[in-house]
């Protein structure tokens, strides 16, 4: 051990640190930390631990205060990912959930394809790590303009990237979300969420312990991919995009798939004592954690990495974020039991290190080469002690004066129902996104119900009558005009798509998309999204058990636009006790009555219909009432699970109208809304996008009428199934206003076709 930096380093100079992105002040710290000077090693390792894309620093603060615990919460945020109790499998044994969501934002807009790929790598070993076998994949995609110059080749790339990563790793990818908008045109985002199923008494955790205990390198060898990602993923874009190229990792889904195999077969044995798996700063991060999870110490021979490249320094390999990669610790005398089983699965296997005693002062990181220490760093500054900040937000009246949404103005005379329906359904933002889901392999390992198109994706627990249900959500134009609503309304989204597959919402996850924190106005859309989510996640009884935070999302570049709208995705899990009794959206059969359940209804604020067709974006979001939207859960459920409804659908982006023309198009079944005289403005009543509300039909009306009085929510007759056309009828006249379901169908999948057929 050595209390001096190694001989014959460069000497480190403030265009160093500043290369490194540390501030003055945090490169004082450091000085502090070490009592002396570091060495480039030392320094690239603290400066890896203290980006935000690892350390949280301008986020743990607000994260500390959200709601992580309920009586399913197996293990909360802190772990590689969350957990929560599903109940008995089919041998009776207690199985647990496993999910997490994180960010590849940076990565995919700079190498679309392999950004997107290697975020669903790295995301599955998130959750294979901790023990479970991943049965789903999902993302939220955020994009610009489409007629932005660069943004049909990211979508293209982006696609691709995730279809080609979880098909090869024959994991299904089984639902998500993509928008467009301008604030993305130079900062897309790009957030991958899986699913995993667990023996509840088979969960791992990161936590290195047992001095002497030996540490494991399996998985690929070591390249310079990726190098310094977690520095690039915790600044923003400038014209430099393509000297950032490097830094993007390289992935193998092949790999990948013989990597869970292997770790799976390992994990059934009593062998492993930790594990973790090397994703952001790679071996840095993933030896960091571990040690500090376990209060111990950590030495580390480079001279053991395995590597592909010839001449690689420390620095390069403990920043490297080379792809499909873990670490773990073994019980002493389970070493050539463990790398039999990884030689036999084409992988390499090294002991690296060992764990070491913590001492008094709470251990260090030690490094080796060539039989010389070249790294000596206590543990503590690296991770439990990392810079916080407080960042100072602007209030909610200087937010508002700053983002400068109008008022709500009168709203536009709608003459033409079915002719505006038709252009909504038509534009971008609800077009059919079949080109994209149709690229994803949903249905490997056969346990898929629902896929995307619906509400929620389901997939069936192998060998029950139990199903998972997920969705990811958000609607940023909401977050951006009211920060608070906008948080609320992104959790209460998820709880109102699970439901409505008539699942039970347990708990959520989530990925908080933000730009340069050091800017008061965003930091007042963190804040207030954060309050919004936690006070939702504590009405509704749905915590949250995982979660990324990516900013600086923002881009100088040229031909990129400036801050992402705030984006606080949201993946909302939920368990299904009987999936024959799921609900989908498609109308079953003609003459079934459609039913609209709500407590609210007209509200246009930053609707669609607003937006789209008229160029307006103007007014507060819709208010999410908590109550209301879970006592409306509560009774969809209960509907669905007594067999009251033949179809639900939860309303949301363009209001009844849409939520009615998606359950025609999903069912090849048309509708007739009757227009009764005397009526408040129409748009408001068929485009409004008020929350808490579902479409359902049924046969027989008189026991939903009932149950809904029951609980103090209207259930209003809007229509009937039947025909081949959406129809809007004036009761007063008779005259109608129709689109046929064959037009509407052309007009919604035209879009994504004609795009990418250019």
């Amino acid at each position: 051990m050595t209390n001096s930096a190694p001989a014959n380093t460069p000497t480190i100079t403030g265009e160093i640190v500043a290369q490194h992105g540390l501030s003055p002040e945090e490169y004082d710290r450091v000085l502090h930390a070490l009592g002396r000077e570091p060495n480039l090693l030392e320094l690239g390792i603290f400066s890896v631990m203290w980006s935000e894309h690892c350390s949280y620093k301008s986020s743990r603060i607000h994260l500390k205060k959200l709601p992580t615990e309920a009586p399913w919460v197996i293990c909360g945020p802190g772990e590689n990912a969350g957990v929560i109790d599903i109940g008995a499998g089919p041998d009776g044994t207690k199985l647990a959930a496993i999910f997490k969501m994180e960010s590849h934002n940076h990565p995919s807009y700079i190498e679309p394809y392999q950004g997107a790929a290697t975020g669903v790598g790295g995301i599955l070993r998130d959750v294979f790590t901790m023990g479970a076998r991943p049965v789903a994949n999902l993302n939220a995609l955020r994009f610009g303009r489409p007629d932005h110059p660069k943004m049909k080749h990211l979508v293209q790339g982006v696609v691709a990237g995730i279809g080609g990563y979880g098909n090869c790793v024959g994991v299904p990818t089984v639902g998500g979300e993509t928008n467009f908008d301008p604030a993305y045109d130079g900062n897309i985002l790009v957030n991958a969420m899986t699913v995993g199923v667990a023996d509840q008494t088979k969960i791992f955790y990161s936590a290195a312990t047992g001095v002497g205990n030996p540490i494991v390198y399996v998985g690929s060898k070591t390249g310079r991919d990726g190098i310094h990602g977690a520095t690039m993923a915790s600044a923003d874009f400038g014209d430099d995009i393509e000297e950032k190229r490097p830094t993007v990792q390289v992935g193998d889904p092949f790999v990948e798939k013989l990597l869970i195999e292997a770790c799976l077969e390992l994990m059934a044995t009593d062998a492993i004592v930790a594990i973790q798996d090397m994703g952001a700063a790679g071996l840095t991060s993933s030896s960091v954690e571990m040690a500090t999870n376990g209060k111990a110490g950590i030495v580390l021979d480079m001279d053991m990495v395995p590597c592909r490249e010839s001449g690689m320094t420390p620095y390069e390999m403990m920043l490297s974020e080379s792809q499909e990669r873990m670490l773990m610790v073994l019980k002493p005398g389970k070493e050539a039991m463990a790398e039999a089983v990884f030689r036999k699965w084409e992988l390499d296997f090294a002991i690296i290190g060992r764990v070491t005693d913590p001492g008094p002062d709470g251990g260090h990181m030690v490094l080796t080469f060539k039989g010389e220490v070249v790294c000596d760093i206590p543990l503590g500054p690296l991770a439990e002690d990392a810079p916080l900040y407080d960042r100072p937000g602007a209030t909610r009246e200087e937010y508002a004066a700053w983002a400068k949404v109008p008022p709500l103005g009168d709203a536009p005379e709608c003459t033409d129902l079915a002719g505006d329906l038709t252009k909504l359904m038509a534009s971008p933002a609800l077009a059919s996104r079949r080109w994209i889901w149709e690229q994803y392999d949903s249905q490997v390992g056969a346990d898929t119900l629902q896929k995307s198109g619906g509400d929620a994706a389901v997939v069936r627990l192998h060998g029950t009558q139990k199903a998972l249900a997920m969705t990811t959500d958000c609607t940023p134009r909401y977050c951006y005009a009211d920060p608070y609503e906008g948080g609320k309304q992104a959790v209460a989204e998820t709880y109102r798509n699970i439901s409505a597959v008539g699942a039970l919402p347990l708990a959520i996850t989530n990925c908080l998309n933000f730009a340069n924190p050091q800017r008061p106005e965003i930091m007042a859309q963190i804040v207030g999204c954060l309050e919004g989510m936690g006070d939702a996640c504590r009405a509704l009884d749905y915590p949250i058990v995982s979660g990324n935070v990516s900013l600086y999302n923002e881009s100088k570049a040229t031909g990129g636009g400036s801050a992402i709208l705030p984006t606080p995705a949201i993946g909302g899990v939920g368990l299904m006790e009987d999936h024959t009794k799921m609900a989908t959206i498609a109308f079953k059969a003609e003459g079934e009555m459609i039913v609209l359940l709500c407590h609210s209804q007209g509200h246009l604020g930053q609707s669609l219909y607003l937006r789209e067709l008229h160029g307006r974006a103007e007014g507060a979001p819709p208010a999410v009432n908590l109550e209301m939207e879970r006592k409306t859960g509560e009774l969809v459920r209960g509907l669905i699970a007594d067999g009251l409804v033949s179809a639900v659908h939860d309303c949301s982006d363009g209001g009844a109208a849409v939520a009615m023309a998606e359950m025609a198009l999903a069912g090849n079944i048309g509708f007739t809304s009757v227009i009764a005289p005397n009526l408040p403005p129409l748009a408001g009543l068929y485009f409004g996008e008020d929350q808490g509300r579902y479409v359902v039909t049924a046969s027989d009306m008189s026991e939903i009428a009932a149950r809904a009085k029951a609980a103090g929510i209207a259930a209003v007759p809007i229509g009937q199934t039947g025909g081949e056309a959406c129809v809007f009828r004036k009761q007063s006249d008779g005259s109608e206003s129709r689109v046929t379901i064959a037009a509407l169908r052309e007009a919604n999948e035209a879009f994504f076709r004609d795009w990418m057929e250019a």
